[in-house]
């Protein structure tokens, strides 16, 4: 019950714009990642040296 089926252009893209859209929010994620990651977080008050 296989059929062929060819996607044609609409089919390329779509896949092209998911893919940039996947590529786009992971890299923001990841520079959002890093800059976190450089930030140091304020110490409170219970988390000196004890």
């Amino acid at each position: 019950m296989a059929r062929d089926v060819e996607v044609g252009v609409v089919g390329s893209l779509t896949m092209i714009v998911l893919f940039s859209s996947v590529f786009f929010l992971l890299r923001n994620f990841y520079k959002r990642f890093t800059r976190f990651k450089e930030k140091e977080a304020p110490m409170q008050e219970n988390e000196g040296d004890n």
